[in-house]
């Protein structure tokens, strides 16, 4: 197998597991998510308003986002894109992603948009989350709300 192929395979498995990830999020199935993300795989959640958050682990991550997105009686995770560079049995990455989501209350459809920066790790030859960083770029009310761009 060639550097080449080698590096194809590697983002074709990450991209998998951006896939299963939005999946799990998407049918809220929380225990899932343990299989994703390396034990003590730190997430920080940045929405632009307040200080962010620092979860550790899948259970954490479940429960966090299980109760951002209880108020929603639609709620789907839709990747956009991804860059990933891998060197070895780590890779680094952005994964661009929308969120679609209708609240229960208001029946009133937003969108939210971010970016992941991703840490990946590679045990037993499958790829999992090492850590996350969660950006909100920009996020519809009445109007768009665009927040500054990352480095």
């Amino acid at each position: 197998m060639t550097d080449l192929d080698r590096d194809d395979l590697d983002h074709l498995a990450i991209s998998r597991l951006l896939a299963r990830y939005a999946d799990v999020v998407t049918r809220r199935a929380w225990p899932e998510l343990g299989a994703l993300f390396e034990p003590d795989a730190t997430v920080t959640v940045d929405t632009q308003v307040g200080d962010p958050i620092e979860l550790v682990g899948a259970d954490q991550v479940g429960a966090f986002i299980g109760g951002s997105v209880e108020r929603f009686e639609f709620f789907e995770l839709v990747p956009l894109n991804l860059v990933v560079d891998v060197s070895g049995d780590t890779a680094t990455g952005r994964a661009y992603q929308v969120e679609v989501r209708q609240d229960e209350s208001t029946g009133r459809q937003t969108h939210a948009y971010g970016l992941y920066t991703d840490r990946y790790e590679r045990r037993d030859g499958r790829w999992r989350f090492g850590a996350r960083r969660y950006r909100s770029l920009a996020r519809n009310g009445p109007d768009l709300t665009v927040f500054d761009r990352p480095a």
